[in-house]
């Protein structure tokens, strides 16, 4: 049984392949983050290596050491634990590639088909890449190789053109609904938060679900970006002061850009299309303040931020600037931040 939810396109795709026994050599998974793209690479090991006839079944041995991460002949290369993409300190480096390339030519051990699962494989450093490369041109019997990217364009075309390409689209936000709801058992009206926040990726979706803390996350980081709005420039550099070389700001600016777009949909009276449903009263209010160039101004004015803090340039600068350009709401009579 196949399990990921939302991309029967993508599962359709490897099912006709595995039963024509066609199946490639080396795949290469396209699709933002927590759309599905290591549960589909899961499932594709367990078809790969299940003991049943419809396959996968998700019962039997095979299918249940690959799920708990403890087959011998299902590897996956990941960022260590703790670094984001954004903040990713390493690469994936020729030592781990050459640790796979004296794996790959060992027998499988305890299954049919030896798979290598390589996580976030825009970040691989050039020798590694190469070193890949010459492997995908030359495969192994019983190898299949399964590249997972959110960023196809800073992965060497010579090492997509070595793959089979499968694209892996945003579900539509009432069908995620409906899937958490029926397929997990999720309460419908958290089920329709979560099915906007996610932007189309139940990856996501499942994690707010089961981890409490992403949301109460959110719930903190946008009550501090109202604090924000309605509050002095003095208040608004003393936050930047506080996160400067202090905490990473993606997620951050994020949200932010998110906060815009849902005023920006009401200002133009698409209000019950906005991601941050729970919070539709604020929105409501602040679109009312606000003309609508100075919403877009804010939104372009996020996005350039996200990128110069991607290009290095001073966080703190940036991010000064930013607050000078970001529409102010009441006042909060001077009231110093807390944090």
């Amino acid at each position: 049984m196949w399990s990921i939810i939302g991309q029967e396109r993508a599962v359709e795709l490897l099912k006709r392949g595995l039963a024509k026994g066609s199946r490639a050599h080396a795949y290469l998974f396209v699709g933002p983050p927590h759309v599905g793209k290591m549960a589909l690479a899961i499932n594709l090991a367990q078809a790969l290596n299940c003991e049943a006839e419809e396959r996968p079944c998700g019962q039997c041995p095979a299918c249940q050491r690959i799920a708990a991460g403890k087959h011998a002949d299902v590897q996956t290369i990941v960022l260590p634990e703790g670094e984001s993409e954004n903040e990713a300190k390493t690469k994936i480096s020729v030592d781990q590639i050459e640790q796979l390339q004296h794996s790959s030519n060992l027998p499988p051990f305890e299954g049919k088909y030896k798979v290598f699962i390589i996580d976030q494989a825009e970040i691989f450093s050039i020798g590694a890449a190469n070193r890949l490369l010459k492997t995908l041109e030359e495969p192994p019997p019983k190898v299949v190789y399964i590249l997972l990217t959110s960023d196809e364009h800073r992965i060497p075309a010579t090492i997509i053109s070595s793959c089979q390409r499968i694209e892996l689209l945003p579900m539509p936000a009432d069908k995620m609904e409906k899937a958490l709801v029926k397929e997990r058992g999720i309460d419908p009206d958290k089920a329709k938060l979560l099915a906007r926040l996610s932007h189309g990726c139940p990856g996501w979706a499942l994690n707010a679900a089961m981890n409490d803390a992403i949301l109460q996350q959110r719930t903190e980081l946008l009550d501090e970006l109202l604090t924000i709005i309605g509050a002095d420039y003095e208040t608004r550099f003393d936050y930047v002061a506080h996160w400067t070389g202090k905490q990473a700001m993606p997620e951050r600016l994020s949200l932010w850009l998110e906060w815009w777009r849902d005023l920006l949909l009401v200002k133009t009276g698409a209000g019950a299309d906005v991601a941050n449903l729970d919070r539709l009263s604020w929105l409501t209010d602040l679109a009312r303040n606000q003309t609508l160039a100075q919403i877009r101004e804010m939104v372009d004015g996020i996005q350039t931020a996200a990128e110069q803090l991607r290009q290095n340039a001073n966080p703190q600068l940036v991010l000064e600037v930013l607050m000078l350009s970001m529409p102010e709401h009441g006042k909060n009579g001077g009231k110093k931040a807390e944090y």
